[in-house]
């Protein structure tokens, strides 16, 4: 039997139909995906993209899960003839995408056009690294030496030269960062490797496709010009479509704003001392000078670590902190000013000298603090500070991002507000969109039970909170027979209920920071009976079908922290507009994330499960409305024993 699109002349029917037809019974899919039974929401989708495309609009669309919306974006984009940009929030959903559906989709629909997948450059192999890389072999001890000669092996093999597809060396061998495409280190046409150089190869083949899966990092990487090389890339697509949208604002900021890492400063002036000591050995200042930076630099690095303080104008009150930072920006300064006089004797010292020129201006902005319309925040990783100015609001950088010739569109299963998508549009400047939001098609009321359990105490009690969050989570568990999810909104109580819980339920217990959390995800499904304790990582992009998942416990609603640097400059902003911080910024975003958590639970028509929330905001707060129109419709009840008895009835 052919497919319905076959009765109508391609040239005169319109993508509507031809894309309705391929979701129709006697379509494409009915034909080819086994017990396929056509959803009317996965159509009401399809024909909504459908409609965007053809009319050159943009569209935010909200698909809950079990919509189908994969198929849903992709079948319009092919059919369109245009040229597609499909950008994804992971990753892991690119190589879905790429790997997967879009084969699949390809030989359903009896179409060949040209796709592509694009990395990022630090995912692509160099040739000219690994080259310098192998001259110096010898210096290796065994380890990193057994690495570099199996990616050397491996190189040689490779079509295109993606280091994910690299297994016969870890992922975490200190080897993969040396020898990795980057920025810094690529010449371009000078390159001995130009013409085989895997990065432009990927790039060639992605402005001859007509579908293109980049990720979001690399979408605004090319579009804001971050990455040098990329913006000839793909110009002017007729179609840009965003999966996983609800990241976008956050990524925006991120984009707009600017970041510089204590790591980084320190590698540049460690490479400096290197680049002394075997190439440039007649010039001991620069070895000198490089290490008073690294010195002063260190000095800085500490009397931060010590303060503690997140908020940069804050540390502008400190006399002794802004003084030190200060001086380590005179440091590189003149460090600077004498490498000018060594330029052309060396490519890796020129583009030192370029790097330390560049991030010594980018201190400088960020230790002068001028702009109002900006928060300044510091960041502490385990041996690092991070400085990160941010935005307070993109919507106008965005609608000069967001090029009318193109149809833009955005689809998550998380972006409505209280039956609104008016939160995000705002946010990202799109003051001209269609909007739809479409219910998932799973049976929450018989599926999934909504516990926020009664007699509980008030949220911030630390302490008590902690006690009272492992009671509910050790009779949920016992109920569940493990098969748990506990999503948390600070580090500080995972740890604590962690602690507790390890004495009193007798199932595995996986705690994040214990492993990778791809590799966490899979003790949890391997084991059958396990727990799984996590933070924000957590909340999303984690897919657990069937039986394995049963119950997600979240300790509270996640409101952003009233000391987070960001949320303090957007609050100031929207006060001095006459506009409720609250309301505007953090009730919103406390939706959206909530949402994401919830919607770990319920992930297949078949599953059953319960969510338990442990703060009674919801219930006793005027607000907590929002929350719950905006939370799929599921039977709700504040009586643990209801939901436990349900949990249990789960086989």
């Amino acid at each position: 039997m052919k497919s319905n699109t076959s009765q109508i002349p391609h040239k005169l029917a319109s993508l509507t139909t031809l894309v309705a037809a391929e979701f129709s019974v006697g379509g494409s899919l009915s034909r080819h995906v086994h017990q396929y039974r056509s959803r009317q929401t996965q159509t009401d989708m399809a024909i909504a993209v459908s409609e965007a495309i053809a009319k050159k609009i943009n569209l935010i669309l909200e698909a809950g899960t079990g919509v189908g919306k994969t198929f849903a974006y992709l079948i319009p984009a092919l059919l369109s003839g245009k040229q597609v940009v499909v950008s994804t929030g992971s990753k892991n959903l690119q190589e879905q995408l790429f790997l997967k559906d879009l084969p699949a989709l390809l030989t359903m629909l009896d179409i060949q056009p040209r796709i592509a997948l694009l990395k990022g450059r630090n995912n692509y192999l160099c040739q000219l690294r690994l080259d310098n890389q192998m001259q110096h072999a010898s210096q290796y001890r065994e380890q990193a030496l057994d690495d570099l000669l199996k990616i050397n092996q491996w190189a040689v093999l490779s079509k295109d030269g993606d280091i994910g597809n690299l297994t016969s060396v870890s992922e975490n061998s200190t080897m993969i960062s040396s020898i990795v495409s980057t920025k810094e280190s690529c010449t371009g046409k000078k390159c001995h490797f130009y013409d085989v150089c895997f990065t432009r190869k990927a790039r060639v083949k992605a402005m001859e496709a007509k579908l293109v899966v980049v990720n979001h990092h690399l979408f605004f990487a090319d579009r804001l010009l971050k990455d040098t090389g990329f913006a000839e890339l793909l110009p002017d697509p007729d179609v840009v479509i965003f999966d996983e949208a609800h990241l976008v604002p956050d990524i925006c900021i991120s984009y707009f704003g600017s970041h510089i890492s204590s790591r980084e400063i320190d590698k540049l002036l460690n490479s400096l001392v290197t680049i002394h000591k075997q190439k440039i050995r007649d010039s001991i200042q620069i070895e000198h000078f490089a290490n008073r930076s690294i010195m002063q630099l260190a000095q800085w690095h500490n009397e931060m670590f010590d303060s503690g303080k997140t908020d940069w104008r804050q540390v502008l009150s400190t006399k002794a902190l802004i003084v030190s930072a200060w001086a380590l920006h005179q440091s590189l300064t003149e460090l600077s000013e004498l490498l000018r006089h060594h330029l052309g004797r060396d490519d890796d010292l020129d583009n030192a000298f370029e790097q330390i020129h560049e991030l010594n201006d980018r201190l400088k902005i960020f230790f002068e603090c001028q702009d109002t319309q900006a928060a300044y925040s510091v960041e502490y990783g385990p041996r690092f500070i991070s400085l990160r100015s941010s935005p307070i609001n993109v919507a106008k950088q965005c609608e000069q991002l967001f090029d009318p010739k193109t149809s833009w569109i955005f689809t998550s299963a998380t972006l409505q507000v209280n039956r609104q998508l008016s939160h995000f549009a705002k946010e990202l400047g799109l003051q001209k969109a269609t909007q739809v939001i479409l219910d998932s098609p799973f049976d929450y009321p018989n599926q999934a039970m909504f516990c926020v359990p009664r007699h509980l105490g008030k949220v911030g009690q630390t302490q008590h909170s902690a006690k009272q969050l492992v009671e509910v989570c050790v009779k949920a568990i016992n109920a569940a027979q493990g098969r748990t999810f506990i999503l948390f909104t600070s580090h500080s109580m995972l740890e604590q209920v962690a602690s507790l819980l390890r004495s009193q339920v007798s199932y595995p217990l996986l705690v994040q920071g214990q492993g990778s959390k791809q590799s966490l995800l899979n003790k949890f499904r391997q084991l059958g009976n396990a727990v799984l304790l996590g933070t924000g990582s957590f909340w999303e992009g984690v897919d657990v079908r069937g039986k394995l998942l049963s119950c997600v416990i979240i300790d509270k609603l996640p409101f952003v922290s009233p000391d987070d640097a960001l949320y303090r400059a957007r609050a100031a902003s929207a006060e001095r507009q006459g506009l409720d911080p609250f309301t505007t910024i953090s009730l919103p975003q406390a939706v959206i994330a909530l949402k994401q958590g919830v919607g770990r639970l319920i992930r297949d028509e078949k599953d059953h499960g319960v969510l338990i929330l442990c703060d009674n905001r919801i219930v006793n707060r005027p607000y907590g409305q929002a929350f719950i129109n905006s939370l799929p419709p599921m039977h709700r009840t504040r009586d643990l024993d209801t939901a436990l008895h349900f949990l249990k009835q789960i086989p």
